[in-house]
C-alpha cells in the first residue's frame, strides 16, 4: 500500500518529465531522420521501406561529420574545453581564497560580488563587452594610452573576443560549486598534513585538490555544457567568422529553413550533454557523494 502511494506521489512528476523531455526528445529525433524539403520544410516520403534500406534516413547525420559541419564542431568542442581550463584556472583560486582565506565578515560581501552579473541580463552583459572590446573602445584605449599598442587591436569579431565573452559569462558557474566544497573541507585535515611534513603545494595537491573533486566535477559540467551549445557570445562577439554549434543550429531552423537537419545537429549536442551528466553521476557515485548539480 505504501509503495503504491509513492508511486502515486511521482506519478505528476513523470507526467511533467515524459511531456516536456521525452517527447520533444522523440519528436526531434523522428524529426532529424527526415529530409528536407524543396522549399524548405520537410519532404514527404513516399516509400518508406526503400527510405530506409537505402540509409537515407541518417543522410542528416553523415553530413554533420563532413566538411565545414565537422570544423564547425570542433571550433565548438575545442572553445568549450578551453573555456572549461580557463574559468577552472581562474575560479579555483578565487573560491580558495573566498573559502579558506577570506576574513569571515567579508565573506558574504566578496560572495555577493560573484553572483552580482546575475543580476543583469545576459544578453546586455555580451553588448557591454562589445563596447568595450570594439575598435574605439575601453580595451584599445588602455592599452594606447599605456604604449603597449601603437594602434588599435581588431579584438571584436575574432575568437578571442568570443572566448572572452565564455569566460566571463560561465566564471561564476565554477566558483560558486567550488567555493561550496571548499566551504566543506575539514581544516583538521590540512593541519594534520601540516604536521606530517607536508609543505603547502604539496598539502594543495595531496589533501584539498582530491577533497574539492565533487567540487570540480560539477563546475566543470556547470560551465562544460553551456558552452558547448552557446550562440548569444558567438553570434555578438565572434560574428559570421566565429560561428559555433549553437549558431549553426540557429541558422538552420530559422534561415536555411532546412529543420530536419538543425534536428539532427540538436540531437547530437542532447547526447552529448546526457552522456557528459551520465558520467557526472556515475563518477559521483563511485566516490559516495551528493550529486551537486
Amino acid at each position: 500500500m505504501r509503495r503504491r502511494g509513492t508511486w502515486l506521489l511521482l506519478l505528476p512528476t513523470w507526467l511533467v518529465l515524459g511531456m516536456f523531455f521525452l517527447v520533444p526528445l522523440v519528436l526531434t529525433l523522428v524529426l532529424s531522420l527526415r529530409q528536407r524539403g524543396v522549399y524548405g520544410g520537410v519532404a514527404p516520403i513516399p516509400d518508406l521501406g526503400a527510405y530506409v534500406t537505402s540509409g537515407s534516413f541518417l543522410g542528416n547525420y553523415a553530413r554533420s561529420f563532413a566538411g565545414i559541419y565537422a570544423g564547425i564542431g570542433w571550433r565548438s568542442l575545442w572553445m568549450a574545453v578551453l573555456t572549461t581550463a580557463l574559468t577552472l584556472a581562474i575560479g579555483y583560486p578565487v573560491a580558495y581564497a573566498l573559502a579558506l582565506r577570506a576574513p569571515r565578515r567579508w565573506k558574504d560581501l566578496l560572495l555577493g560580488l560573484v553572483v552580482v552579473p546575475f543580476w543583469t541580463s545576459f544578453l546586455i552583459r555580451t553588448y557591454a563587452w562589445m563596447f568595450l572590446l570594439r575598435t574605439e573602445g575601453l580595451v584599445n584605449r588602455l592599452l594606447l594610452g599605456t604604449g603597449a599598442v601603437d594602434r588599435p587591436l581588431e579584438i571584436l569579431y575574432t575568437e578571442l573576443a568570443v572566448m572572452i565573452g565564455l569566460v566571463y559569462g560561465e566564471l561564476p558557474f565554477m566558483i560558486l560549486p567550488l567555493y561550496a566544497s571548499l566551504e566543506k573541507l575539514d581544516r583538521t585535515l590540512l593541519e594534520a598534513a601540516a604536521d606530517l611534513g607536508a609543505g603547502r603545494v604539496s598539502s594543495f595537491w595531496r589533501v584539498t585538490v582530491p577533497l574539492t573533486a565533487p567540487g570540480i566535477a560539477a563546475g566543470i559540467v556547470l560551465v562544460f555544457i553551456p558552452s558547448l551549445g552557446q550562440f548569444v557570445v558567438s553570434d555578438l562577439l565572434g560574428g559570421a567568422r566565429s560561428m559555433l554549434l549553437g549558431n549553426l543550429i540557429q541558422n538552420q531552423f530559422a534561415v536555411a529553413r532546412n529543420q530536419p537537419f538543425g534536428a539532427a545537429l540538436a540531437f547530437e549536442l542532447m547526447a552529448a550533454v546526457l552522456l557528459l551528466l551520465l558520467a557526472y553521476a556515475f563518477y559521483m557515485k563511485r566516490k559516495g557523494e551528493e550529486v551537486l548539480l
